[in-house]
């Protein structure tokens, strides 16, 4: 038991590969580089003068787990907020925002309207933000992320994987999800 939990959570960072039916491998070396900013999907879109709407998907009250409970440094049997909510621009999803909220730092976050708000925006004026770790990489999606995408399956997405801090605490641990021929991240400092 002690040996498959460890290959899970390994699994789980992403530091080994598990191919079903062919066995368990050091993951590939994935280059790193600092880029992005966070905005609003919101105001993205309309400062390029199109129309944004949203879709939530999700909203529910789920214990955090192993992997989640090490990155908000809550035990596993803790609840924190999930929300799914996918973004459009001129009707065309652009983006799965997966995200999982701490409670303590926004405790109404399970009563706001993310159809006319979206998380990020909530977040960022309740929960001001002191910091941020993030990564991307490209990705085939699973199947449930190209339904709400409406993408075959074998169109990779851009994922940025986003851990904000506010409060001296981890307030969201979040999946953004797009598809690699609508989206690309850009950066300036």
């Amino acid at each position: 038991m002690t040996v498959n939990r460890a290959i899970r959570e390994l699994s789980d960072e992403q530091i080994v590969k598990r191919i079903q039916g062919s066995g368990t491998y050091v993951a590939q070396h994935k280059y790193q580089s600092t880029l992005v900013e966070i905005r609003n999907i919101a105001d993205e879109i309309a400062g390029r003068g199109h129309q944004h709407r949203s879709e939530l998907h999700c909203l529910e009250r789920v214990k955090v787990g192993d992997v989640l409970g090490r990155k908000f440094g809550l035990k596993s049997s803790q609840m924190v907020f999930h929300s799914v909510v996918v973004h459009f621009e001129n009707d065309q999803p652009i983006q799965v925002e997966d995200r999982h909220v701490n409670p303590s730092v926004a405790p109404d976050y399970m009563s706001q309207d993310f159809s006319s708000l979206t998380p990020n925006a909530y977040l960022m004026r309740t929960a001001p933000l002191q910091g941020v770790r993030f990564d991307i990489e490209a990705c085939l999606p699973p199947v449930h992320i190209t339904e709400m995408l409406n993408i075959p399956a074998t169109e990779p997405c851009l994922v940025l994987h986003r851990q904000t801090q506010s409060m001296g605490q981890v307030a969201s641990v979040a999946m953004l999800w797009h598809p690699a021929s609508r989206y690309r991240f850009t950066g300036h400092f």
